[in-house]
Order: C-alpha cells, then structure tokens, then sequence
C-alpha cells in the first residue's frame, strides 16, 4: 500500500501539481490516507476498522439505538466508511488523475457495496455490513454517498455513477412527507425528527443533481427545501443552524459546524445556479455567522497565535462545514475563511498529528486522544484535499 501511494502521488505531480504548496498538501492528504490503510485495514477484506487501537468494545453513540450502541462490529459503521468516498473524490477533484478513478471502482466501491440494502425499497445503503443482522437506514447517510456519486459523474461522465446517485435520491425523497410542512426525516426506522444533517445536503444534492440532469424538478425541490430549512431550523440571532425538530415541533438547539456548512455551500450553489442574489447574501451572512460560532477568536495574550483555531469538534464535521466555505469562496472571491482554514491544515500536520500519522480532535494541539476514530482521519484527507484545490 506504502508503495502504492508513493507511485500515485508521483503520478499526480508529473499531471500539473505544479504549485509547492499544492503538492504539500496533496502529499500531507495522501500521507494521512496511507496512515489509514496501515492502521484500519483488515487482512485479506477491502473494509475498514472503525477505530485506531482496535480491541473490539467500540460502541457507536451516534445511531440513536441503544441496541445498537452496544453491539461491538468487527468493522466500521456505514457513516465513517463514507468517507472514504469522499476523501478519494476529493482527490480525484484535484488531481485530475484516473488513478484515483480506478482506486474508487477497485477498493472504496467494493467495500461500499457490503453495506448496500436491496431486500428493502426504495434500495439503499444500510448503517452496518449486509452479511450482517439488518440495521437501520439513514437519509443522511446516504445523501452523503449521492453527493459523492453526483460529484464522480460531473468530473468522469460515467453515468453509471449518475444512475447510482439517483437510486440514492429515490430512496431519500422517500423520508419526505407533509409533516411540520416538509422537509426529510433522519431515520428510515424512526421518523420522529426532521434533521438539518438530512435537509441541507439534501439541497447540495438536488442542486448537483440538476447540474448534472438540468432537470428542473430537482431545483424546484432544492429551492423549496431550502426555504424550509431557514423556515424551521435557523437562528436568526447568530445565522447558525439547529440540529432538528422533532414532531412535535420541538427544536434541538444543539449547533454543530456541518449544518450550517452545508447551507452555506447550498447557498452558493443556488447562487450559482439561479443568479439570485439572496441566496449568495444568505450564504455570506451564514458563513460570517458560523466563522464567529465555531472559531475561536484571536486571544490577545497568546503570542504564539496569529489566526482563529477551528473549535474542537468532529473533524468530519469541519470538513463538511469547509465545503460550503470552498463553495462560497469560488462565487465570491473572499478569501478570508479558506485562508484561516489553510492556516488551521497547516498548524494541524506539525502540532496536531501523531507520529503514526493519524491527527486529534484539539485543533490548537493542546489536547491529546487515546484512540482514534476513522472518519476524523478521513475528514483530514479531505481537507488537504480540498485546500490543495484552491486557486
């Protein structure tokens, strides 16, 4: 794998990685995915560990089940394998190279098809592994591996990666109803919330989708979807986005970096797509709202720091949220937050990352964690990635 990486990154530079911090960030993006395969491979199986020791007690507490949350898995959940789609996309996004290409087709998509549910319409992707006991489905989840797929088509043309993210859509557009006016549930099993982490994607994706299709249904859909995000979900005194609401029209105030990076990037695609400008006006203010929210401020009395360190979060969160920063950047030029991002990536490879090359939580350095979590080492791909792919 070691030797795999090494060609590949190479091959990248002889295709136009002409830019010295370019390739430092493609070779800081390829490194961290290295570290992944040496430490989360399986022997002899293309599917992942889901964190770093492994001993086998890890429980997600992110399903919202508690028969679940104790089930102790061999390998890695749906959600964190995603990212291995996206980091890869990223990549490809980049670097331009095919290499990257056949990668996604040989290893991330055959790992992808075990967590693949087709006992279940619409079909869809399922929390856990197909050889497994039947597990619950997530919209999230699965708008994630759409936006992926619409991403694969808009830079290869292969249409089999358009049919795969339209049988992804069928099955989201299925968690749609009338209820608090609409908007899409989080689980397929539970409906009981509408989540912004399921209906701001869900607008990143249909407005991808009608880039790719120029379908008009698809940005009516994202439109009216977008309008009842702002409607439920935002909070107007700091532009910053709920978590969800429930039935009964209860909010879950809780406020996390991806939401509101999603209806940033949302914003900016609409712009894009429309040339309306409130969309874009909407995007520049949530983007100034989410830069105060989960940034810290320059500390006057700290010397030794010159920029805002990113809030310890999900690092997958902040990579979801500085998709919509990157988006917004290319529509307006301010290059304000993608600068502090690339200041942040930078800090991160000398004072975040261990020496086996998997990275913490605490962004200033500080703060160091026992065990490490697959998709928070994915999520710095990405984001190498992605900054290497700024002009």
């Amino acid at each position: 794998m070691r030797q795999f990486f090494i060609i590949l990154f190479f091959f990248g530079i002889g295709n136009g990685l002409c830019s010295a911090q370019k390739t430092k960030f493609i070779s800081y993006a390829t490194s961290t995915l290295e570290a992944i395969y040496k430490h989360y491979g399986v022997e002899g199986n293309v599917l992942l560990r889901e964190n770093y020791p492994f001993r086998g007690d890890f429980r997600a507490d992110y399903l919202g089940v508690e028969a679940e949350k104790t089930q102790a898995n061999s390998f890695s959940y749906l959600w964190p394998y995603s990212g291995m789609l996206s980091a890869h996309v990223a990549l490809l996004e980049t670097t331009k190279s095919r290499e990257w290409v056949k990668a996604i087709d040989q290893n991330v998509l055959t790992g992808l098809q075990a967590y693949y549910d087709d006992k279940r319409e619409p079909k869809a992707y399922a929390s856990y592994i197909n050889s497994a006991p039947q597990s619950d489905r997530f919209y999230d989840d699965n708008i994630w591996i759409g936006i992926d797929f619409t991403d694969l088509y808009l830079l290869t043309k292969k249409k089999v990666y358009l049919e795969q993210a339209l049988e992804v859509w069928r099955f989201v557009e299925s968690g749609m109803d009338d209820k608090l006016g609409g908007g899409i549930y989080w689980c397929e099993q539970r409906k009981e919330s509408k989540n912004t982490c399921s209906n701001a994607p869900a607008i990143v994706f249909l407005a991808k989708l009608y880039i790719a299709t120029k379908e008009e249904k698809y940005l009516t859909l994202a439109k009216s979807l977008y309008q009842w995000v702002q409607n439920q979900l935002l909070d107007p005194s700091d532009s910053v986005y709920y978590d969800n609401i429930n039935l009964r029209g209860q909010l879950d105030r809780r406020k996390f970096a991806y939401n509101s990076g999603q209806m940033i990037q949302a914003g900016a695609l609409l712009y894009k797509i429309s040339k309306e400008k409130q969309y874009l006006t909407d995007a520049q203010r949530i983007a100034k709202g989410a830069y105060s929210y989960f940034f810290h401020p320059v500390a006057e009395s700290d010397t030794m720091q010159s920029f805002r360190y990113l809030r310890k979060s999900n690092n997958w969160f902040i990579a979801v949220m500085m998709r919509g920063y990157v988006e917004l950047y290319a529509m307006d030029g301010n290059s304000l937050y993608v600068d502090t991002f690339r200041k942040n990536l930078d800090n991160a490879w000398d004072h975040m990352r261990e020496a086996q090359g998997l990275f913490h939580k605490d962004w200033s350095g500080k703060e160091k964690d026992k065990r490490f979590w697959l998709l928070d080492q994915l999520a710095m791909v990405e984001m190498y990635a992605r900054i290497a792919g700024i002009r």
